[in-house]
């Protein structure tokens, strides 16, 4: 098995794939062993996958669901289709890490409200992809696993914090995969790997137990392409009534994306946000594409939402939540703690009473000026990434443009001052840097109007088609 080629199933569109399994073209059996194939033969070589059930127990599993199929039960949407959660999400029953020694034995006994809803459309839980402890920093390595490779260059990071699931999507492992946001988490890897991650608008994916001061994260879907997307949107979002800030908006308006006509949208385009510095490299790499937008028929025009405050309004949210959600974790293992979570969580402590009534301050300012940016301009279209994947061993860049980032966090701007905006907003695939590295253009839109981002972003990826591109590790 080791030296087996990969079959054609695991390079098939998740949509595909899901279809031929619910008229049983293809069993669930096939289409498991395909991807334990594929997972035995390019796993070792990127490090994505780091918590893999047994193979009997999975087969187990999907000869259930074949019989279940047979005796006539309706499939769900996701039906026979393996997935790996991200080590940050609740599993029951599977090792969940965080990432963290401190938890290299830790066994949940339920699972994350989303983790439950791929489950019952159908979907078999392989086991877990790499993260940073406690998804601290896009750079995917951890004391326990070690860390994940870009799989176009494996002496390169694949980014993060949900980097295993970006990788494990674009080596043909998994052909849908999960993850969370809070700085760019999603979007991140999705640049650096080539696929496609979504942030949704915050409370469209419905989260149990989230702290009431925890404004930033959210949990979203990644996959090699924007259709594939929004099928594992589709079951992943939805209300909850135990989750108050949850949308009223049911998954299913997800499974299948209208067209849309772009003739006369208004977009604004942003090559650094006014603030940010971005290397060269990826600058011309998304400027290649501008015109793809006015192709489209959009009007595209520079610009981009006054972001006074933000850096210091994102450094004081994740603070605050690093200390609310960590504090005891650095009280009974600070030795086994990385230096980044250790000052983030002391960051939080230092917080006093007044330090947070500026950040609400500052947050009311934005999010009213950010309003009357997008009653002009219906998307905001910027680089990702500031930087293009770096070398594996560095755990995060000290400089970009010639100028000195201060902290691990510095040098996320693009995607964290967007995470404050409570906006969704989309990785999709632009193009390659003249040494094969990814780059992903990030697509942002107005608030609660998930579906029209990635309806331009299924445009732009039809009119591009860099995503079709596979890696030399696949």
């Amino acid at each position: 098995m080791t030296n087996a080629q990969p079959a054609p199933l695991v390079f098939a569109p998740a949509r595909e794939l899901a279809a031929r399994l619910a008229s049983r073209d293809v069993s669930a059996v096939e289409v498991m062993r395909a991807f334990l194939a594929q997972i035995e033969r390019v796993n070792p070589l990127v490090n994505a996958i780091v918590t893999l059930r047994p193979t009997d127990a999975l087969l187990a599993e999907a000869e259930s669901a074949d019989r279940r199929l047979a005796s006539g039960e309706t499939p769900g949407p996701l039906h026979g289709l393996p997935i790996a959660i991200k080590d940050l999400s609740l599993t029951r029953g599977l090792r969940t890490t965080f990432g963290s020694t401190l938890y290299r034995n830790f066994v949940p006994t339920s699972d994350d409200l989303y983790v439950e809803r791929v489950r019952r459309a159908g979907a078999i839980v392989i086991g877990k992809t790499n993260t940073p402890e406690f998804g601290a920093g896009s750079q995917t390595f951890n004391a326990l696993f070690g860390a994940t490779r870009n799989p176009y260059d494996s002496t390169k990071t694949c980014g993060g914090s949900s980097g295993g699931a970006a990788v494990a999507l674009a080596c043909g492992m998994l052909p849908l995969a999960d993850g969370t946001d809070l700085g760019g988490s999603l979007r991140n890897p999705a640049s650096f790997c080539n696929v496609v991650g979504f942030r949704p608008s915050p409370g469209r994916v419905a989260r149990l137990h989230a702290r009431p001061d925890d404004t930033l994260g959210v949990h979203g879907p990644m996959a090699r392409s924007v259709d594939d997307l929004a099928l594992l949107l589709s079951v992943m979002a939805g209300p909850d009534p135990r989750d108050p800030r949850s949308l009223p908006e049911a998954g299913a308006e997800f499974r299948d994306l209208p067209a849309r006509d772009f003739t006369g949208v208004p977009i604004a385009w942003s090559e650094r946000l006014r603030r940010y510095p971005v290397e060269r490299a990826v600058t011309a790499v998304c400027n290649t594409v501008r015109s793809v937008f006015t192709t489209l028929g959009c009007e595209v025009v520079d610009g981009e939402p006054d972001l006074d405050g933000v850096d210091e309004l994102f450094q004081t949210l994740r603070a605050a939540g690093y200390a609310a959600a960590l504090g005891r974790d650095l009280e009974r293992g600070r030795a086994q703690l990385k230096d980044t979570v250790v000052w983030n969580i002391e960051q939080g402590l230092k917080l006093a009473p007044a330090d947070l009534e500026r950040a609400e301050r500052i947050q009311a300012a934005l999010d009213a000026r950010v309003s009357t940016f997008f009653a002009v301009h219906e998307f905001l279209v910027l680089p990702t990434v500031q930087v293009l994947p770096f070398p594996v061993e560095t755990e995060w860049p000290r400089e970009i443009a010639g100028v000195s980032m201060h902290t691990y966090i510095d040098w996320m701007a693009t995607c964290y001052a967007i995470s404050c905006l409570g906006a969704p907003a989309i990785s999709v695939p632009c193009g390659f840097s003249s040494e094969g590295l990814p780059v992903g253009l990030q697509i942002v839109g107005r608030r609660g109007r998930d579906l029209d981002v990635l309806a331009l972003a299924r445009a732009f990826e039809r009119a591009t088609q860099h995503a079709l591109r596979r890696p030399p590790v696949s």
